[in-house]
């Protein structure tokens, strides 16, 4: 402990020195955020550290019968919901285009709030390609006890379809007895029932039950370790979903079951021309997806580890290594990645969650998720936006314990030496907001690319992205970090005075994010402002700001730092007075 004792004391004094009496630092564990090593880091953590108000990671929640009324949608945005999931093997068009239009307009109850504003995506979850069981009896309510030791033959024919009793089960994948094999096994109700292949025929499969249970109509089948073929990515059920979801204005797909970079580009070709910009999420849900991942990451615009049929394709002992090794992929690639399943499943029947599910997610945020989900603890359960407060809660606490300086110079570098000056700006950005404990990173964007860019890289402090493209802002809610934020005044006839309109309207976030809640009256802030397409030109705003100082005396910093980059730009000299007259000298 005394090794320690002197690291800590120099951190202390390198705290004060930057504690000023009227002063904003990002605080949170801020001792163990200048440790030397990761060892270091992690003694130096402190419980009585209060986190950061804003947090960094995105919150996805499935939307059901118990979560989409209009006021328990608002309820739910208020306490952290930043994406929307739809899960469309379940439920008619009618259904889903009635939530859809109840989410645009919880949003819009709170549209005039700037404290609690931000723009919800909306995400079509697609059904895929799963395997299912038939009617048991030839009815939906049907049942049948499958007893540990008894024999059971699973039937393919389609004439077979209403046979499955406790001695048959149909199954809708004809192919199964090709690519099933004896000592095979095969799950159904995600596991509950399990059965092991003695023998195959041209249409049937003969089996052992393994794990008993009761088996009811049209449940799901899982078939760990087999290659399966003939089982296409997009059905016809899931084109007329995509289909319905253009039309509707939808933002992300999360395509489920993909186990390769061709179903990727399948679902993009169903999407069509008016779906190009919706982005595509592949669910990671097999063992072909985990041996084929690098080739899903290329196609993707991101991944999310399905941990729930992945649980039952691979070992459940070994899941945690398949998520870790997506999750650094995926960071390392710079794609959002996504962490789900059985995060808070407690929370469905109860109003607490258990101690394990409050480490899972963290631990996923610790290991560099961009998005948690929560699917049945917000579709159907008790306590949804309870459950939405505490992974708010669990991720801000998260967050304040992530080595960022060590992430930072990892990702730098693991990136290939980049030409492109976007990269090189933001890399220097974010490095620039850890030497001065920036308090935020200002972005102005038009596609969305500087703030994924700054994503990437990791900055301790919130990224404002400051669009006028809606469907920009509501897909950055995919990214660790930024807060997207909505122009809606019409460009100005100047740039100059468009760019000063723009940063004034962040810092006007800004500020009344931080006065209510962190009372700061001084803070170092980040601005990006991008230069056409070519040119991001990074500066810092330093400000300092007494209780009754106007806010004009802070944005005439800005409008001292266009003026610097209008004399850049056209290659002339200037000189500003103390009066903040502006003096022109061209060459």
């Amino acid at each position: 402990m005394d090794v320690f004792m002197g690291k800590m004391a120099r951190i202390r004094r390198y705290s004060d020195q930057m504690t000023l009496p009227d002063s904003f630092i990002q605080r949170q564990q801020l001792d163990a955020s200048m440790a030397d090593t990761f060892l270091e880091h992690l003694c130096l953590l402190d419980i009585d550290q209060e986190p950061i108000t804003a947090r960094n990671t995105s919150i996805i929640c499935t939307i059901g019968p118990a979560s989409r009324s209009i006021p328990k949608l608002h309820e739910m945005i208020k306490a952290g919901m930043n994406i929307a999931r739809l899960n469309f093997s379940h439920g008619s068009h009618e259904y889903h285009g009635e939530t859809i239009k109840n989410i645009r307009e919880a949003v819009e109850t709170i549209t005039s709030d700037p404290l609690y504003y931000r723009p919800v995506a909306i995400a079509l979850d697609t059904k895929g390609p799963e395997i299912r069981t038939g009617l048991v009896k030839g009815k939906v309510e049907g049942e049948a006890e499958l007893e540990k030791g008894s024999h059971v033959r699973v039937l393919t024919s389609e004439s077979d379809k209403d046979k499955t009793d406790g001695k048959m089960v149909w199954v809708d994948y004809p192919s199964l007895p090709q690519v099933s094999k004896k000592g095979d096994k095969i799950f159904i109700d995600d596991g509950l029932i399990g059965l092991k292949v003695l023998e195959t025929g041209a249409d049937w499969v003969d089996t052992v039950v393994e794990s008993g249970g009761l088996l009811c109509s049209c449940k799901g089948v899982n078939l760990p370790g087999c290659n399966l073929i003939n089982l296409h990515a997009v059905s016809e059920r899931d084109e007329a979903d995509l289909r319905f979801g253009v039309a509707q204005g939808i933002d992300i797909v999360f395509a489920s079951f993909i186990r390769s970079a061709q179903d990727v580009k399948d679902v993009r070709r169903t999407l069509g021309p008016h779906g190009r910009d919706i982005k595509v999420i592949s669910k990671v849900e097999s063992r072909q997806g985990v041996q084929n991942f690098q080739e899903i990451l290329a196609e993707s615009d991101g991944v999310m580890v399905a941990r729930g049929d992945l649980g039952i394709e691979i070992p459940a002992e070994k899941v945690f290594i398949a998520q870790k090794m997506m999750i650094g992929r995926c960071n390392s690639a710079g794609k959002p990645v996504i962490c789900a399943t059985q995060m808070l499943e407690s929370m469905v029947a109860h109003p607490r969650p258990t101690r394990a599910e409050g480490s899972d997610v963290a631990n996923a945020v610790l290991d560099g998720a961009d998005c948690v989900m929560l699917s049945g603890e917000t579709a159907k359960g008790l306590f949804p936006v309870e459950a939405v407060a505490m992974m708010h809660s669990i991720c801000r606490e998260a967050e304040g314990a992530i080595f960022h300086q060590q992430l930072f110079e990892e990702l730098r570098r693991l990136t290939p030496l980049s030409s492109d000056p976007t990269e090189v700006t933001a890399i220097g950005a974010v490095e620039s907001s850890f030497k001065c404990c920036a308090g935020a990173i200002i972005v102005l964007t038009t596609s969305g690319r500087a703030a994924h860019l700054l994503s990437r890289y990791r900055p301790r402090c919130p990224i404002i992205s400051i669009t006028r493209s809606p469907q920009v802002a509501r897909q950055s809610q995919l990214l660790r970090g930024v807060f997207p934020v909505l122009f809606h005044p019409l460009p100005a006839p100047v740039w100059a005075d468009d760019v000063d309109n723009r940063v004034n309207f962040g810092m006007d976030i800004v500020q009344f994010s931080y006065a209510l809640f962190l009372r700061f009256y001084w803070d170092l802030l980040m601005l990006m402002l991008m230069m056409g397409n070519l040119i991001i030109l990074p500066v810092g705003i330093t400000f300092f700001r007494e209780e009754n100082t106007p806010s004009w005396i802070i944005f005439n910093v800005v409008s001292d730092t266009l003026f610097m980059v209008d004399l850049v730009l056209n290659f002339r000299t200037g000189i500003i007075k103390e009066d903040n007259t502006e003096i022109l000298l061209d060459p």
